[in-house]
């Protein structure tokens, strides 16, 4: 007789929560499994909003947040509450996204318990060990230890291939953050902020930007800011759309420079749902967040990658994104040609998405359930 499929699935941020919700919710409609999803919290009030927008409340919550917390602590404290609970519950997989700290110590918890791990977005690839820091070296450190590696690209497979990981434990599966954007919206929505609401409705362009990433703290966010401020002179009918990151250096960098424009709409971090119908609302995206990447493309959004690298080359291959870095004239040329030229935009709005056709979830259940259920018999 079979017992079912006993998984763990570990999520500690807003991104894990996003791109693990789809995988739990296949796992879980599927009678083979049995589901514990196990948050670390690692960002706290980011992941619950997400958790609650997919219906999914954890079975534990290690609530590993602390103030100013530092990486160092952020790991011990994940990877003691992870150990505590794969002693108390055991397990035939454990499964984590991505590249937070979270999802290296899941792999080296479900590792020290012998446990085989699965890896969710597997070979995405830098090969800067600082760029991005420490997202780069989490997933770098996370593949050795992986039993089934879900790559989202071909391209990833790839990287994958040359470290070495035996090609019989790579799927292309597509990118689960993909299911879970369609998923998004194609839900009934209703914006209830004021901001944003002025924003979906403003008749004229829509810009929306992201920044956080930590190399582009300071003196690069300030060059982002004058790009975005100098956009808004130049084009009248344009308003910018801006969700501020928690983070106080951020914060205060991109308010100083446009905290006074009027059509800069300066709000609090939006939810998942409100921010997938900003995308869709969006005519131009620009964004140093990695998951945006591979979310805008979906709606057929041009994006401006603020940064230098990226481990997700296949949309600028597509001609979906372009690498523009942190440099204000060259954001202003290249955001200024896209709203200028429409064939240029065209071309970049007409990209096919690279990173997935929304069933990434499923071919993640399937291969678990053929893998597992061949190695596990009572």
């Amino acid at each position: 007789m079979h017992h079912p499929i006993r998984v763990i699935a570990v999520c500690g941020t807003r991104p894990d929560a996003i791109k693990m919700a789809p995988v739990v919710q296949a796992l879980r409609q599927h009678g083979a499994f049995h589901v514990r999803l196990i948050a670390t919290g690692q960002h706290r009030e980011m992941l619950d909003q997400v958790l609650r927008l997919f219906g999914l409340t954890p079975d534990a919550d290690l609530n590993i947040m602390t103030a100013h917390q530092t990486l160092t602590e952020i790991t011990l404290r994940a990877l003691e509450g992870l150990d505590r609970l794969l002693r108390e519950s055991p397990a035939d997989v454990v499964l984590a996204q991505g590249d937070t700290t979270t999802t290296f110590t899941a792999a080296l918890a479900a590792f020290y318990h012998k446990i085989p791990f699965g890896h969710v977005e597997a070979g995405l690839r830098t090969y800067d060990k600082y760029q991005p820091f420490p997202e780069e070296m989490n997933r770098r450190l996370t593949a050795p230890i992986a039993e089934f590696h879900f790559a989202p690209t071909e391209t990833a497979r790839q990287n994958l291939l040359r470290e070495n990981i035996p090609a019989e434990r790579i799927w292309v599966t597509g990118n689960t953050g993909i299911d879970a954007v369609l998923w998004v919206a194609h839900q009934p929505y209703d914006a209830e902020d004021p901001a944003l609401r002025h924003a979906l409705d403003h008749p004229g362009r829509l810009i929306l930007l992201t920044t956080h990433r930590r190399e582009n703290w300071g003196e690069p966010m300030a060059h982002i800011a004058r790009a975005a401020r100098i956009l808004l002179e130049r084009f009248d009918d344009a308003l910018l759309l801006l969700p501020l990151h928690r983070n106080p250096r951020v914060r205060e960098t991109l308010t100083t420079v446009l905290g006074d424009h009027p059509r800069a709409l300066l709000t609090e971090p939006l939810d998942y749902a409100p921010f997938v119908h900003a995308m869709r609302r969006a005519d131009l995206i620009l964004t140093d967040s990695g998951g945006v990447q591979e979310e805008a493309p979906a709606f057929g959004k041009p994006i401006l990658v603020l940064r230098e690298t990226t481990e997700r080359p296949e949309g600028v291959a597509a001609g979906a994104a372009k690498l523009v870095g942190a440099e204000t004239g060259r954001i202003v040329a290249e955001a200024t040609r896209l709203l200028t030229d429409p064939d240029a935009y065209a071309q970049m709005a007409r990209a096919v998405n690279p990173y997935g056709d929304g069933h990434a979830a499923e071919r993640i259940r399937d291969v678990l359930l053929q893998e597992i259920s061949n190695s596990i018999t009572i």
